[in-house]
């Protein structure tokens, strides 16, 4: 028998018994106005039959509880009325949770499967909470009647919870509101109605109970926390007068952003750099490779100006020299010292931020030194960034070697540059060397470029490098460098054979890893995850609660917006706790590649989608197609949005194109409030932008969705309208 006949049945029976509850009437018959009228004759008949009564009265409580059906409240009085308190304890307190079981097992039976797919990526943080914490949120809810039980049975059944875990619970938490009815029973005739049952005095001792489980869960962390210092030996005294509100350490994105903040809130702020303000986007990271883009695209335009009607210069065509590779740098560096007053110490010191410079070091939760000087704090912010990963490579000496942040000393062109990694610095920085003339060949050992990204989106980037000219090697794992005859070689793994590819420079492009150590961190307890980035809760706190981490020291996503968001998180519980925290919101982040074209994204993809068993559909529209994309010559790229089956909702956005970062942030918008495709088609975009790609992809979607039988209708109608 299949799933969904079986599901189909359950559902039938269930109705059948919802059916059979009114059309009997019974749900006037199991009122307090009918338990008082009858109770001479129950009592009586009890008395001659006690376990025919009992077990008769098990069935249409469990029945009743299973089928989510009104009448348990007046089973429990009557339960006290006729076994009296203990007795009527123990049989109502089994009853209630058997019923509330099968309930819970009925929803999961037949719902679970169908809302786990529908809503996937929106309960995956209920599901991971309810795995960490669902027994704390169960018991909680047990205890506090304002919450009705049955929607309780029905909502749990749709998470990961274990029947067991949810039997045990339900079975302790539910006892002191039984006990309260049930001893209602016992006073039947003393009780009017209802509502003299549940006293205020009575509410406000259940929401009392109720907030018994958050405060074992503040104990069990306070504990583990204390152990834990304990075994390390540590003991911290705290001041009685703090120097400062928040000492942050570390000067880039997430660091210059807490500071902002803090000070705008008129809180005493120190910021500890012990290099440049700025940090790796400023100076080694965004700025700079940016800068670079521009530059190698306008080169790439002069040679391709036939394109845009104007003739081609011989010099615009021939080889692109040292002296001009040199400018090209120095004009990178230009970018930066213009760009750098808005992240430098003056400015911040204005802002009202004392600005130290040199190296941090936490000696304490509530202090930090730096050199011979002691700052006390109520809070420290760590933000002290990330660094590329430079591989142990044997023989890497014997060739010139750099990284994203190093390869801007560079000052003699080379002739042949090989990139080591196939994401998103590997290709942008590849891309921008070769149309500055050199011969550059890139190196991934997985089987695409891009591997995050859609394959379609991953094969577009690398037939575009490929007409540039551009050696792309996938499934290439570098071993080691060898020189022969003056000349070094890159030793590559592929397919098992050993392949030699000539270089005379090597840049490392294979990730980042977060600054953890050598300010003191390690020294305080405080964990790593299995990144190797800090460790931290929803509220971006580590192990010391007034210790906060934010930016690429702590990850998930290594963005300069992604750090100034985790920032204004950090800041604000930072200062305003226990007061108000917040928990920091990664539900809609987007990014950008900057190769040519761009690469920009928010939300899933066709492969995260597939990969997750998430329910999509698929609309995509290409650049080639758009009018001013035609005109400026920029064809090359499409949008691809997944929605949700039957609905506007919209899952994630992939652009690739010409002014992809700048495009997708109407996408952004609609994701973050919850707009559908429906509102971007109604709204006016000018005419010829880049921006009407987004009007024309949501045109897609409703065309696909279009209702087909309603359009043969309105065939027919106007065909009848026409004779």
């Amino acid at each position: 028998m299949k799933r969904w006949f079986k599901q189909a049945l359950v559902v039938a029976l269930n109705v059948g018994l919802i059916f059979a509850f009114f059309y009997f009437e019974l749900d006037k018959k199991l009122t307090f106005a009918q338990l008082k009228t009858q109770r001479d004759w129950i009592e009586t008949y009890y008395l001659s039959h006690t376990w025919q009564v009992i077990s008769i009265y098990l069935l249409i409580y469990i029945g009743i509880t299973a089928a989510s059906l009104p009448g348990a409240a007046i089973l429990t009085l009557a339960g006290g009325y006729l076994f009296g308190l203990t007795t009527g304890t123990i049989v109502v307190s089994f009853a209630s949770t058997i019923g509330a079981t099968l309930a819970f097992l009925l929803a999961r039976f037949v719902f679970r499967s169908a809302v786990q797919s529908q809503f996937a990526d929106r309960l995956k943080v209920i599901n991971e909470g309810v795995q960490q914490d669902g027994k704390f949120y169960l018991f909680t809810l047990r205890l506090l009647p304002i919450f009705p039980f049955f929607l309780i049975n029905l909502l749990m059944g749709l998470t990961p919870m274990s029947v067991r875990n949810f039997y045990l619970v339900s079975q302790l938490a539910m006892l002191p509101g039984t006990i309260a009815y049930v001893n209602a029973g016992t006073q039947l005739g003393q009780i009017d109605s209802l509502s003299g049952i549940l006293s205020p005095s009575l509410l406000l001792s259940f929401a009392v109970i109720g907030t018994l489980p958050w405060i074992a869960k503040l104990m069990v962390t306070l504990i583990k926390r204390r152990r834990k210092l304990r075994a390390m030996n540590l003991k911290f005294n705290k001041p009685k007068k703090f120097d400062y509100d928040i000492v942050v350490i570390g000067g880039g994105a997430a660091g210059l952003v807490t500071s902002y903040i803090g000070a705008a809130v008129k809180a005493r702020v120190a910021l500890i750099e012990k290099n440049r303000m700025g940090g790796d986007c400023l100076n080694t990271g965004c700025v700079p490779s940016k800068a670079l883009i521009r530059s190698a695209k306008a080169r790439h335009q002069m040679r391709h100006a036939d394109q845009y009607g104007l003739l081609v210069k011989a010099d615009a065509m021939s080889n692109f020299s040292s002296d001009e590779f040199t400018r090209v740098m120095e004009r990178v560096q230009e970018k930066i010292n213009k760009i750098a007053p808005h992240d430098s110490i003056e400015r911040y010191t204005d802002l009202g931020v004392d600005c130290l410079t040199g190296t941090a070091h936490i000696e304490s939760p509530y202090c930090v030194r730096i050199d011979d000087r002691q700052l006390t704090t109520r809070n420290i912010v760590v933000a002290t960034g990330a660094s590329p990963i430079v591989p142990n490579l044997p023989g890497i000496e014997l060739v010139p070697h750099y990284t994203s942040d190093t390869i801007w000393s560079i000052k003699n062109k080379p002739k042949k540059l090989l990139i080591l990694g196939g994401g998103p610095i590997g290709c942008e920085l590849a891309q921008a060397f070769a149309r500055l003339d050199i011969k550059v060949t890139q190196i991934e050992r997985s089987h695409r470029l891009l591997i995050r990204e859609d394959a379609e989106v991953s094969q577009t980037i690398e037939k575009k490098f490929r007409e540039e000219g551009l050696c792309v090697l996938t499934q290439h794992e570098a071993s080691r460098v060898v020189q022969k005859d003056g000349r070094a070689f890159l030793v590559c793994l592929h397919q098992e054979q050993e392949v030699e590819i000539e270089c005379d420079a090597i840049l490392f492009a294979l990730g980042r890893k977060a600054h953890v150590t050598g300010f003191g961190l390690e020294k305080l307890g405080v964990e790593l995850t299995n990144r190797g980035t800090i460790d931290t809760n929803d509220y971006l706190q580590t192990l010391h609660p007034n210790i906060f981490a934010c930016g690429d020291v702590v990850g998930p996503y290594q963005f300069t917006h992604t750090a100034s968001h985790q920032a204004w998180y950090a800041s604000v519980n930072a200062l305003f706790r226990p007061f108000k925290k917040f928990k920091v919101d990664y539900s809609v982040i987007p990014w950008c590649t900057y190769t040519d074209p761009e690469v920009a994204r928010v939300g899933l993809n066709e492969q995260e989608a597939k990969e997750k068993g998430i329910p999509y559909l698929l609309s995509e529209y290409h650049i080639d197609d758009l009018d001013r994309a035609i005109v400026d010559s920029e064809t090359q790229g499409y949008i691809r949005v997944l929605t949700q089956p039957g609905s506007d909702k919209i899952l994630g956005v992939t652009f690739v194109g010409s002014h992809a970062g700048d495009l997708i942030a109407e996408f952004v918008l609609a994701m973050k409030n919850k707009l559908g495709l429906n509102k971007i088609l109604s709204t006016i975009h000018i005419y010829p932008t880049f921006a009407e790609a987004n009007k024309y992809v949501a045109g897609v979607w409703k065309r696909q969705t279009a209702p087909q039988w309603a359009l043969k209708w309105l065939q027919k109608f106007h065909s009848w309208r026409r004779s």
